[in-house]
């Protein structure tokens, strides 16, 4: 036990805080970057397990919604248990789960090594989120999210390019074997270097039904906020479909452009280097400019012409499809101003409860989206549309188009939450 000397209190914002946060952030980066390697790896279990491809996509989203589901406990459960008792059991999920994809030899285990990846993975990102807020400081908690999510998709974007070159020479298994292996490996420097700054107290009484309370207390208060709705709706929009771009749809939209398998690959992997490249800035101007709403509807609009001309534009050469990929990921950070948003209308001890509940309907949004290109293709097939053509494809990307378009609107008409800009409160 620790006593009052300053040599045993952690400095926030010191070399064990960079350590905690950089555990927390690897442990993001190692589950998002075999979410987003789905996409690379997909073709090759299709064809290896013997999938059809609306089971590709079933794939992704029941990950996805697993997810999501659970998400809305993570931030209840680090707020009670703190970041070691919560993100070292996730540690062991995700690594189990990336065991059975790798041995998966049928659909049923497949679609069970995502129900074990989506249970660890569920905190992770919020996890990552709160360590920042608690060795950093709650002030820096938008901040240090933005951070979270700038690292996750600059690792995926060149994550995707490097297991499509791994893939010409390693059987799928055999790669993601080793992926699980180096989840082994951060399980034991999680175990030795993970802490939270100081002791997380048990405040009231202890069991079950008692912390279920707790949780649906504050799920309750947050969920009164009309305005959390708002900024989880125009997130999950944006989210959802950069999340059916990066995951699935991404390379084969490219590949119907015109473009070769291994230069669609590194064109789609130009979303996540594109949404990277606008995390790291997007927060920043947000808070320069003290708005919320500026920023987020400009970034919604960059999605909604790039989108389009990826749609409906005639081809126009590999140079062109990477800079409207990288412009679609980069207008797509805004969603991340929707846990700006929601934070700035809850009080602080709520904010983690706020950041879970957006996030936790972003992935139920995103497993839509995930799904709804691939049951459309099958009905577009039956209407005679031929596969892999620009109009089968146009007519499968239909639903992504207007969640773009409805995620704009409520962008325009949405209420400024920046805090001082507007008098705000929790039932405005």
């Amino acid at each position: 036990m620790a006593n009052s000397g300053t040599s045993d209190t952690p400095k926030l914002g010191g070399w064990r805080a960079w350590g905690a946060w950089l555990i927390g952030v690897t442990f993001v980066v190692y589950y998002f970057s075999f979410q987003t390697g789905y996409s690379i790896v997909n073709s090759r279990v299709q064809e290896d397990v013997g999938l059809t491809i609306a089971q590709v996509g079933f794939i992704a989203a029941l990950y996805t919604w697993v997810f999501a589901i659970c998400q809305f406990l993570a931030g209840p459960l680090l707020d009670r248990l703190g970041a070691r008792k919560v993100l070292l059991p996730a540690i062991v999920l995700v690594t189990i789960g990336v065991f059975l994809f790798a041995g998966a030899q049928n659909f049923s285990m497949l679609l069970l090594s995502q129900v074990f990846i989506a249970l660890g993975a569920c905190t992770g990102f919020v996890g990552a989120g709160y360590i920042g807020g608690t060795w950093f400081g709650w002030a820096k908690f938008s901040l240090m999210f933005g951070f979270v999510q700038f690292f996750a998709s600059l690792f995926s974007a060149f994550n995707q390019n490097l297991l499509s070159r791994a893939l010409e020479t390693w059987p799928w298994r055999e790669l993601f074997t080793s992926v699980a292996g180096f989840g082994v490996m951060l399980f034991i420097i999680a175990l030795f270097r993970l802490r939270d700054p100081t002791p997380v107290e048990v405040v009231g009484e202890r069991g079950i039904r008692p912390f279920l309370h707790s949780v649906a207390s504050a799920m309750a208060k947050v969920g009164a906020v009309p305005m959390v709705w708002i900024a989880a709706a125009f997130g999950a929009l944006c989210f959802g479909v950069m999340l059916a771009l990066g995951v699935v749809w991404g390379p084969k939209l490219m590949m119907v452009r015109g473009l070769d398998p291994a230069t669609a690959n590194f064109t789609a992997s130009l979303l996540w280097l594109g949404l990277a490249a606008g995390c790291f800035v997007t927060p920043w101007i947000s808070d320069r400019l003290r708005r919320r709403k500026l920023p987020t509807t400009v970034g919604i609009a960059i999605q909604l012409v790039a989108l389009t001309l990826i749609l409906f534009a005639p081809p126009m050469g590999a140079v062109v499809d990477m800079f409207l990929c990288f412009a679609f990921g980069f207008g797509n950070s805004a969603h991340m101003l929707a846990f700006s948003a929601a934070s700035d209308v809850v009080e602080p001890e709520n904010i983690g409860t706020s950041a879970a509940i957006v996030n936790g309907i972003m992935f139920i949004v995103g497993g839509i989206m995930i799904s709804r290109p691939g049951m459309r293709i099958g009905l577009g097939q039956g209407e005679g549309l031929e596969p892999a053509s620009a109009e089968l494809a146009q007519f499968a990307s239909r639903p992504l188009l207007l969640a773009i378009l409805i995620a704009f609107l409520i962008a325009i008409f949405m209420r400024e939450t920046y805090p001082g800009s507007r008098k705000t409160s929790g039932t405005d």
